[in-house]
């Protein structure tokens, strides 16, 4: 076996080349560090925090009698819900028009792509990702250190805005609701309000369980009076010296007396006819009204909870203006350069020794 054919032949053949080699090496790592020398520098600044849950912003967690308990920390659900959005367009084109990062990246925003290029290369820079403890970290690197602090903040702060307006939108549409239901059951009351008047004025039904009593007794005394007095009257007529203006007087009071029971009868008939039906709206009128009430006094919970200020997300850690650089990792890249060029120029130099024997005009030219 020849020996470019063993191991002693590969070291033969790299001990040849040593020099050429070394030269490739040295050359590569020169390049590298020239060329890491004009990359930008990178801060990475990270703000930490944790999402709250959505149970807080609900009516019924904060206005009920400790019954109810809502988390006070998000679920997964609530997670997702806060990655989604510090993923989306809207948070980056805010971040983008709030900071002027068109200029910033040297990007011309008139033309047709610079919204895209400008979104990709904030992506980049841009990252947002859970812990295995459920907390959200939020990093942004750039060449301006300050800037990556201050974008990193405001990114977090929109995000609890974003966050908040979702949960209020939900509510301002619930509130809606609420409102028109409002308007449709005072309009109802009103109609039945307006009923009860017609029907207590056409059957003079006002308090049913007092008026009851009273033009009962007041028909029952009427009748026993009219007896009395129609007995007298009927006694004075077979007296004899009676003066006879007497007996007109008394008859008349009769008379009155008789039209006076029977008003009193009518009245009682009508009393009695109306008295159920009257019963009837008061009942619904009643009802309605505490209907009303309460729909109200929701009402006036849910406008509570809107007006209320109830963060989406809960800060651990403000992003800080970094002092140590995140890129480039110049060592890094120098060494990873010179030992490809390591790799690759002990590859070219082997199989240049491999194939320098062979005649490749025969191989060309062969039939």
């Amino acid at each position: 076996m020849e020996n470019k054919d063993n191991l002693l032949g590969v070291v033969k053949t790299l001990f040849k080349w040593k020099k050429e080699i070394f030269y490739l090496c040295l050359a590569t790592g020169i390049g590298a560090i020239i060329i890491t020398l004009l990359l930008p520098v990178y801060y990475e600044s990270m703000t930490v925090f944790l999402v709250s849950s959505s149970d807080r912003a609900k009516r019924e967690i904060l206005f009920n009698d400790g019954t109810l308990e809502g988390e006070y920390y998000g679920n997964e659900n609530d997670i997702d819900r806060i990655l989604t959005i510090a993923e989306s367009n809207d948070l980056v084109d805010y971040l983008v028009d709030s900071f002027n990062l068109y200029q910033h990246y040297d990007i011309n925003p008139e033309r047709a792509r610079a919204r895209y290029n400008v979104r990709r290369h904030f992506a980049k820079l841009y990252n947002v990702t859970k812990t295995k403890r459920d907390a959200i970290e939020l990093t942004i690197e750039d060449t301006d250190k300050e800037l990556a602090a201050k974008i990193a903040n405001a990114a977090r702060r929109k995000i609890d805005q974003i966050a908040q307006s979702l949960i209020k939108e939900s509510q301002l549409e619930e509130l809606k609701i609420y409102e028109a239901d409002i308007k449709t059951k005072e309009l109802q009351l009103k109609i039945l309000s307006d009923s009860l008047v017609q029907l207590r004025s056409k059957y003079g039904v006002y308090n049913s369980n007092v008026q009851t009593e009273t033009l009962t007794a007041q028909y029952s005394q009427a009748e026993s009076k009219l007896v009395r007095s129609e007995a007298r009257l009927e006694a004075l007529k077979v007296t004899s010296n009676i003066h006879p203006d007497t007996i007109k007087y008394l008859s008349a009071a009769v008379s009155g007396m008789k039209l006076e029971v029977t008003k009193l009868g009518e009245k009682v008939k009508l009393f009695n006819e109306g008295m159920a039906i009257v019963n009837i709206y008061e009942e619904q009128y009643r009802a309605a009204n505490e209907t009303l009430g309460t729909v109200k006094e929701l009402t006036k919970e849910l406008k509570a909870t809107y007006d209320s200020n109830i963060p989406a997300v809960l800060l651990v850690e403000e992003a800080n203006i970094p002092v140590i650089k995140s890129r480039p990792k110049r060592s890094i890249i120098v060494i990873a350069a010179v030992f490809a060029a390591f790799l690759f120029g002990i590859i070219g130099v082997l199989l240049l020794d491999i194939y320098r024997s062979v005649d490749w005009k025969d191989i060309v030219n062969a039939k």
